[in-house]
């Protein structure tokens, strides 16, 4: 029997860049297309040659009993495991945390970054490591993998300083042997190879290609970000052109007019309104009176005389008589 695959997801940081949603609730909880950011991230595991034969390993901080919750309602069909980061000190760090629940092969997975890649390469048994990749035009803003003359990844190199190489690295890897990453880290926090007191994942990879890692990459043809409310917008938006929308059920109400593409939940209650286009309304929502386009509304936010445009509202905020671009946290009470 093939040993289970571990997804190793660390998901401990602040998120910081979202506030004021992140005030009260993880950043992978926040809501896009639809459906929360870690429902993304799970629905790309679907592809694995076994997507049967997995487990979760959470690595969670502040408001980390919010996934476990989201996780247990939604996916209880999933074997989860949660370990709690205290003090973020840094990828490997968490990493390093859950290594009691690593053995045999391993999937590291950031919960703010979404890609579209057939993960089925995982099935060729001929390479220790695989690490995903995207060209970019600019590699100098993020890490890039170094190729050999073979077709093997030499080192990672951070935000290198020329455009030679730009094969950006976004955040998803596999290692056959987790036991051999742990090894790793462990070296490299008695090395003390660390980044302003963060110890980074790039540095234990090095270690590892150092004593031999055979690591190939794999290309994704989608890389999208939720780490920052643009980024976020810009998300909902692809997802909603591709695969989200479902404007022509929306259409069918009264009162309303729909831009495509837009997610209007069931259950949200739209009056008198233009939604859209790139608008995401969730449960519960009530929109009355309003012009929304480019926006998310999360679940049962209410709105009511009101033209948003590049807006986030939280769950259960209220905005009255307001035009212009809105960033509300959960339970905002905003009007004139």
């Amino acid at each position: 029997m093939e040993k289970t695959l571990k997804i190793v997801i660390p998901m401990a940081g602040l998120g910081t860049r979202l506030r004021p949603l992140t005030w009260s609730k993880p950043k992978q909880l926040v809501n896009v297309a639809g459906k929360a950011v870690i429902d993304h991230v799970l629905d790309t595991l679907g592809s694995l040659p076994d997507p049967q034969n997995i487990e979760l390993v959470n690595i969670v901080g502040y408001l980390g009993e919010q996934i476990e919750a989201h996780i247990t309602a939604h996916y209880p069909q999933l074997k989860a495991n949660y370990v709690l980061q205290e003090d973020p000190r840094g990828q490997s760090h968490a990493i390093y945390l859950a290594r009691h629940l690593l053995n045999g092969p391993m999937l590291v997975v950031f919960a703010d970054t979404l890609i579209q890649s057939d993960l089925s390469c995982l099935a060729d048994p001929s390479q220790d490591a695989i690490i995903w990749v995207k060209p970019v035009a600019d590699p100098r803003r993020f890490g890039v993998a170094e190729m050999n003359g073979n077709g093997w990844v030499n080192r990672l190199i951070e935000k290198p300083t020329d455009m030679e190489n730009n094969l950006a690295v976004v955040g998803f890897y596999y290692f056959k042997e987790s036991t051999a990453l742990v090894s790793a880290i462990e070296e490299q926090m008695q090395r003390k190879i660390q980044i302003n007191g963060e110890y980074f994942l790039a540095d234990a990879i090095n270690i590892m290609l150092e004593r031999g890692l055979r690591m190939r990459t794999c290309h994704v043809d989608v890389w999208l970000d939720a780490g920052t409310p643009e980024a976020l917008l810009e998300t909902n938006r692809y997802l909603l052109e591709n695969g989200q929308d479902n404007s022509a059920e929306a259409a069918k109400r009264k009162e309303i007019v729909v831009i495509p593409p837009v997610f209007i939940h069931p259950d949200a209650v739209v009056e008198h309104s233009v939604i859209g286009p790139n608008t995401t309304l969730a449960a519960g929502c009530q929109v009355t009176s309003s012009i929304i386009r480019d926006s998310i509304l999360s679940d049962a936010a209410q709105v009511e005389d009101v033209i948003l445009e590049n807006s986030l509202v939280g769950r259960k905020a209220q905005i009255k008589r307001r035009a212009g671009v809105i960033n509300a946290g959960d339970q905002t009470i905003v009007t004139l």
